[in-house]
């Protein structure tokens, strides 16, 4: 028996199926397919306000910048307006790395419930719901594989 995919909620085997407290041996799977749920706005908006908490720091510094040039002080006053502003920019680079790695995360977990079906001869099954894009991709590529042998015999 080959394993194609463990983990504490699913398990797929060469010989069946468990997820979702469902077991079907492979051969009972008539179709398999998947179905994508609306988009997560939440989701979205969260990614939205990582972007601008990286980019205001900068804009905020390059306006300083800005103002110090075009304002008609002395060389002292704009030389202190520059460096605040450099500096105000610069404070994005030690949390920018934190910042942009939850990005990453939540592209990783998408932003929409992903779903997997199974028709069996009782009707249609859902085998799993998760929002987890790469757990996702991982099921159903592992499901596809189980199935291959089934579908060429």
């Amino acid at each position: 028996m080959t394993t194609y995919y463990r983990d504490p909620d699913v398990l797929i085997t060469s010989s069946g199926v468990r997820m979702n407290g469902h077991e079907f041996r492979l051969p009972e799977l008539i179709r398999v397919w998947y179905t994508k749920g609306a988009r997560s706005w939440g989701v979205i908006a969260w990614r939205g306000a990582l972007g601008l908490a990286i980019l205001l720091p900068l804009l905020a510094g390059g306006f300083a910048v800005l103002v110090a040039l075009a304002m008609d002080a002395s060389f002292t006053t704009t030389l202190t307006w520059v460096l605040a502003g450099a500096l105000l920019g610069l404070a994005v680079v030690p949390v920018a790395d934190l910042l942009l790695e939850r990005v990453d995360l939540s592209y990783d977990r998408g932003s929409r419930n992903l779903e997997i079906w199974g028709r069996v001869r009782e009707g249609d099954v859902l085998l799993l719901r998760t929002n987890d894009a790469q757990r996702f991709g991982r099921v159903y590529r592992a499901l596809q594989r189980a199935l291959e042998p089934a579908v060429r015999r």
